[in-house]
């Protein structure tokens, strides 16, 4: 590409570069923008907990109120209920007594969410009054099973932390393979390791020692953003190794921009349009702000499936390293950004 823009006359080449920064600037905006444009319950699943008349008309009301927007689960216990939260089953469950409705919240999970189920116990109170006709009008309670630290209580500091992570993996991949060149593969493989580790222990410091945001799990806590940070910052490197400034490039564009704006950090990956929100989860940003809340709040459940993520990243990485130290010299050569 380089080579093709050399022989263009200063104007042309000016006009191709303008409108190729435009082209992407676009497609950047497009991938924070679009998702959160559209945010809403796509099969977010909740629970109800009862079996009777009343627990029926919630049902009901869900399914009308936002039509494939809930995925219900039955509960026969509000114990029952909480339990499914705790372990990350469930975002919230709504139950139906003659006191009125009780909404089983967890800010912890997302303080959109809770924000959501708070305003759709709303509807089902009123739903359930006009059902009674002439009877009193249902009150309504919510309960926050599992709260989010108060010193974070919108959530904002959780919800940014997959960013500042991802940037600091794919500086440490930057420093480790352009500026300190350390050589052979295995010092490269060390050097991520400590860099991920240490890198752990200062964003731990920041996110719970100084904003108090991450509240529990100290250990858990600190793997969590280390291994977040090894599986940023080993693909990085390995694309490095391999491709040189177009594999620094791709590595930008698929951890920073693509893996942040699908995170649904902020929010729920249920709340993002199919599939960016799954294809969220595929990614380090995505897994690591998950696993990240799991072990701050939820005592490490429901981590299995973002840990997988995460190694793999991490180990096809380092595999990348030790692979781009076995290439002919012919094609080593084209990786010179990191040789």
């Amino acid at each position: 590409m380089s080579n093709l823009l050399s022989k263009l006359q200063p104007w042309w080449k000016l006009t191709v570069v303008s409108v190729a920064l435009a082209l992407v600037g676009v497609l950047v905006v497009l991938a924070f923008a679009w998702p959160a444009a559209r945010i809403g319950p796509r099969d977010l699943p909740v629970g109800v907990v009862g079996a009777g008349p009343a627990a029926q008309h919630v049902v009901a009301g869900l399914t009308h109120s936002e039509p494939g927007g809930f995925s219900v689960h039955r509960y026969a216990s509000v114990a029952s209920a909480r339990a499914a939260i705790e372990h990350r089953a469930i975002y919230g469950a709504f139950a139906v007594s003659p006191g009125g409705v009780t909404v089983l919240q967890a800010s912890a999970a997302s303080p959109t969410v809770a924000q959501l189920l708070s305003a759709v116990g709303q509807q089902l109170a009123v739903h359930l009054t006009a059902s009674t006709q002439a009877g009193p009008a249902t009150q309504v309670t919510s309960v926050d099973v599992a709260a989010i630290s108060a010193s974070d209580p919108r959530g904002l500091v959780l919800g940014s932390a997959p960013l500042p992570l991802t940037i600091f993996g794919v500086l440490a991949a930057v420093a480790i393979m352009v500026v300190a060149r350390f050589r052979p593969a295995w010092r490269q493989l060390i050097a991520l390791l400590v860099v991920s580790a240490v890198g752990g222990v200062g964003g731990y410091l920041t996110f719970q020692g100084f904003l108090g945001a991450l509240p529990g799990q100290p250990a858990a806590t600190w793997a969590s953003l280390s291994l977040t940070i090894l599986a940023v910052s080993a693909p990085a490197a390995g694309l490095i190794a391999l491709l040189g400034p177009a594999g620094l490039g791709i590595g930008v564009v698929l951890q920073v921009v693509v893996g942040n704006a699908f995170s649904a950090a902020t929010s729920a990956p249920q709340l993002l349009p199919a599939p960016v929100g799954q294809i969220g989860q595929w990614l380090p940003a995505g897994a690591g702000g998950s696993l990240l809340r799991n072990a701050a709040y939820f005592h490490g459940n429901d981590a299995v499936g973002h840990l997988i993520v995460l190694i793999v990243w991490s180990a096809l990485g380092l595999v990348a390293v030790v692979a781009s130290q076995r290439l002919p010299s012919r094609l080593a050569s084209g990786a010179a950004i990191s040789h």
